[in-house]
């Protein structure tokens, strides 16, 4: 009975593991920069006022913080990593419509 508990411990703990890993939703996040007007600035691929999602993902790659880092940004504004314009502060965006929008960025921004 041991050994039974042990295996189904150890295959809820993996699948945990996988699920809180798992890709961010494309849709869900291009929803929600579309509802929040953020396409005004940005764009996936190219740069129009603000820099383009991938380019964002590409510059964060390696940086452990990115996703704090990023955040931060976003919430409050911010100016001279992309450029001379500043980006507005972005208050009303639930915390997690947040994150999900970045998660979704720092995997490359694929819908």
């Amino acid at each position: 009975m041991c050994a039974v508990f042990a295996l189904a411990t150890s295959l809820t703990t993996s699948l945990t593991s996988v699920v809180a890993h798992a890709a961010p939703d494309g849709a869900a996040a291009l929803a929600i920069v579309q509802k929040n007007n953020c396409l005004g600035c940005h764009a996936v691929k190219t740069q129009v006022v603000g820099p383009a999602y991938q380019a964002v993902a590409k510059k964060y790659k390696n940086d452990p913080s990115a996703l704090d880092k990023l955040f931060t940004k976003v919430r409050n504004g911010g100016a001279g990593v992309w450029g001379e314009i500043p980006m507005p502060p972005n208050p009303n965006i639930s915390d997690a419509d947040l994150h999900t929008v970045i998660e979704w960025i720092l995997a490359g921004a694929k819908s």
